[in-house]
């Protein structure tokens, strides 16, 4: 099985080079399941029912996110609606939506796809580790593909997902820092890993924020409203080719358009 995740996609120069480069890519790579991070569609901060309905019309067929996901309000009902957007699994349980969703591919192939949080420099949720094991134990046994999104900001802990789940699902790949790291593998068990998936948006920015405000921020240490950036937007992600009868990966790639 081949699959494209794309990653955190921020404000309309994200959606953009997203929905520049996305049907050719996922012709050219024969994609069957395409994943993308959306926490920060919509202006840089939250995704609304619009944006969501937009992504699923171009074709992606899971929506990921993070801690962003409840930013715009009016995502709340949608979010209890739709199985196909995902908040982080280790947000309460009671909290609206749901944090892993199996669904079937174009080739009619069943698939579980798992949002998480991590906790280092992030709000505060239920151990990511210990979810994990809950929700993998939900899926059933004759799902073998199964791709996990790592939300979160220090390295360490989501290299650390990356070996505690190695070998029991086909990949983790790390989202929120906007920085695409060089470190794609493979992991001895057939987990195909890399810490952070990068940004699709303006990379001429701080992380998808105009330069100026965030420079300004640094200089006086005074709050300010951060503003999407919209120059040199680039589309960042991951390929990912799996064995559908084991589950484990054969092939990850870093994508950049």
């Amino acid at each position: 099985m081949k699959i494209l995740f794309i990653g955190d996609t921020v404000g309309k120069a994200g959606r953009s080079v997203v929905h520049q480069h996305l049907k050719h890519l996922q012709e050219e790579l024969a994609i069957e399941l395409t994943i993308l991070n959306c926490e920060n569609a919509a202006a840089g901060f939250g995704i609304t029912p619009k944006i969501a309905d937009e992504f699923f019309d171009w074709g992606i067929d899971v929506l990921t996110s993070g801690n962003h996901i409840w930013d715009k309000k009016e995502i709340m009902p949608y979010l209890s609606k739709n199985p196909r957007i995902l908040r982080p699994a280790n947000y309460p349980p009671d909290n609206p939506g749901r944090g892993l969703a199996i669904l079937k591919t174009r080739s009619e192939q069943e698939v579980a796809v798992l949002n998480l949080q991590g906790r280092v420099f992030m709000p505060a949720t239920d151990d990511p580790f210990r979810v994990a094991d809950a929700e993998l134990a939900r899926i059933p046994k004759h799902i073998k593909v199964i791709f996990v999104d790592m939300h979160g900001e220090a390295t360490s802990e989501k290299v650390a997902m990356g070996w505690y789940l190695d070998g029991r699902v086909s990949a983790v790949i790390g989202t929120h820092t906007h920085i695409p790291t060089a470190d794609s593998k493979i992991l001895p068990g057939g987990t195909a890993y890399q810490t952070d998936a990068g940004m699709s948006g303006p990379f001429y920015s701080v992380i998808g924020v105009i330069k100026e405000d965030v420079i300004r921020r640094f200089l006086t240490s005074i709050p300010d409203k951060f503003e999407s950036a919209s120059q040199d937007a680039q589309l960042n992600g991951v390929f990912v080719e799996v064995d559908s009868g084991t589950g484990k990966a054969r092939r990850i790639e870093r994508i950049q358009r």
